[in-house]
């Protein structure tokens, strides 16, 4: 088994019939900082193997086969019948979220804003860094329930960030109850067309005219990591019926949806932020 992972950079044989780390091995561990350890752990969960068998149903029908499987949506099954690929799900979303939580404040200058909300933004590491980063910001983080009540411990109560925060409980593709001066979207509108284009709907609804909205997805064209993206575009057609975006696609939801798109920027090798203003502005 070592040998067989040595070929393919994982591990390297030594004299003496010991093996060594690698770069590649590295990321496998949970305390590397860029670690992908349970995105590793989430792309082979045991219901994986389930539904990648049936790939050319999904491709042909566009749909998620996760139903026919499961008799059951694939978020319901994870919280209802598999606690274990939960954690592991949750665990690889926040180690992700974490490591670019840091690119995305880099990134965007929030000079002259007062407010930002974070919209489905999980557990709010972005958010946290975008306000330690921006000391006169106030923030607000929305998300559903049992997702918020995990929130970073800085947007807590007690935390370093709390009084700066306001919790929202809430599901985006339903109402965003939030105005703010910029609105960060990061890596939820990869659902069903539906769902991404009422939760941009909702968004302009809710935002004065001329508020800034950054969406931040990876892409399927144009990115260092399409290895990476398009493999997870056929994983969410298979357990969700969702997809990534390219370039073109997303713009063009986002403008449907009456926003104005500007600069579309490289946050890091995974990651692109779209910024666009409310339409009036």
């Amino acid at each position: 088994m070592m040998r067989a992972l040595t070929c393919y950079g994982i591990f390297a044989e030594q004299a003496g019939g010991t093996f060594a780390h690698t770069e590649m091995s590295r990321l496998l561990r949970e305390d590397d900082p860029h670690s992908l350890k349970y995105i590793s752990l989430w792309c082979t969960e045991p219901w994986t193997w389930d539904a990648w068998p049936r790939l050319d149903e999904a491709v042909r029908t566009g749909r998620s086969v996760f139903d026919g499987l499961y008799g059951k949506g694939f978020f319901d099954y994870l919280h209802e019948d598999a606690h274990e690929s939960a954690h592991v799900f949750n665990q690889a979303m926040t180690t992700s979220s974490m490591q670019s939580a840091l690119d995305v404040a880099e990134l965007l200058d929030l000079t002259g804003a007062a407010t930002v909300a974070d919209i489905g933004g999980g557990q709010g590491h972005v958010l946290a860094s975008l306000l330690e980063k921006n000391p006169g910001l106030r923030g607000t983080l929305l998300d559903l329930p049992r997702v918020v009540a995990g929130a970073d411990p800085r947007l807590r109560d007690g935390g370093s960030l709390a009084d700066r925060v306001t919790i929202v409980p809430g599901d985006c593709r339903e109402a965003i109850p939030v105005e703010a001066d910029v609105y960060i979207i990061k890596n939820i509108l990869e659902w069903d067309d539906d769902s991404t284009r009422r939760t941009l709907r909702n968004v302009v609804s809710a935002a004065r005219p001329g508020a800034r909205v950054v969406v931040i997805e990876n892409l399927v064209d144009d990115t260092p990591s399409m290895k990476f993206t398009t493999s997870m575009d056929l994983l969410l057609l298979l357990n969700v019926g969702g997809a990534k975006h390219t370039r073109e696609s997303m713009s063009a939801r986002m403008a449907d949806a009456g926003l104005v798109v500007g600069d579309v920027r490289p946050v890091n090798a995974y990651l692109h932020a779209f910024d666009s203003v409310t339409p009036g502005g």
